[in-house]
């Protein structure tokens, strides 16, 4: 019997792997499609935008990145791999250069904040996957990744909501306070701090994607089922 009372947490490994090959598959591959594609075959981009594509043709639809440009690119002439993930970076990243690596003389597809974002959820899967355990709420399942014995006092005192906050808190206040310096002050981060920031944001989003994935109330008979840190219990409360 595991500590939250169940027999199996064939769901919980399942749900932490997948998040950790998916996001690993993405960040090994940010640096295999710069170094897979001959040298300087990326120009450097510019002009990119989050959540468009600014780089899918040389003109027309889909390729405002290479407006007022003297090199053009269109990731929809690479190779099926390298045009996929160049295409995600398109989609998900500004792409702004003095932000991104230049690997084999290529710019890489997102950067390096995105690249600290996918490594800490890889991380984030990975930790679930060992160490989660399905109890019943999201909260609680995030909580779980935590030894009881630390979780004692905040069962009994019923603070499981502070500490959930707490660490998420913790893991992403260092890019919210680092990203909207940037963008509301003169401040420009580096190619350090970014990734390390995004990092602590990747493992929280990867413990909570596990979790909310995870937490399920149907695998226990009741509430009263669930065991909690220091024999808590779970008490629905009846509607009169």
């Amino acid at each position: 019997m595991n500590k939250n009372g169940l027999p199996s947490r064939a769901r919980e490994k399942k749900v932490g792997n997948w998040v950790f090959y998916i996001s690993s598959f993405f960040f090994v591959s940010f640096f295999i499609a710069p170094l897979a594609l001959a040298p300087g075959e990326i120009p450097e981009l510019s002009n990119g935008r989050a959540n468009a594509f600014d780089f899918a043709t040389d003109d027309g639809l889909w390729s405002s990145g290479n407006l007022d440009s003297n090199v053009t690119f269109a990731w929809t002439e690479l190779d099926p791999y390298t045009g996929f993930i160049y295409a995600f970076g398109d989609l998900n990243c500004h792409n702004k250069p003095e932000r991104s690596i230049v690997i084999n003389d290529n710019q890489m597809p997102v950067c390096t904040r995105d690249v600290g974002i996918f490594f800490g959820l890889a991380v984030g899967g990975f930790w679930f996957s060992r160490k989660g355990y399905n109890r019943w709420t999201v909260k609680d399942t995030c909580l779980s990744l935590l030894p009881d014995a630390w979780l004692l006092n905040t069962y009994q005192n019923n603070r499981r909501t502070m500490l959930w906050l707490g660490c998420g808190l913790i893991l992403c206040l260092p890019l919210i306070v680092d990203g909207f310096t940037q963008l509301l002050t003169s401040y420009e981060s580096n190619n350090i701090m970014r990734p390390i920031t995004g990092a602590g944001f990747g493992i929280g989003l990867g413990v909570l994607i596990s979790a909310s994935y995870s937490a399920r109330s149907k695998f226990f008979k009741s509430a009263a089922q669930v065991n909690l840190p220091g024999g808590m219990k779970f008490r629905l409360v009846e509607e009169e």
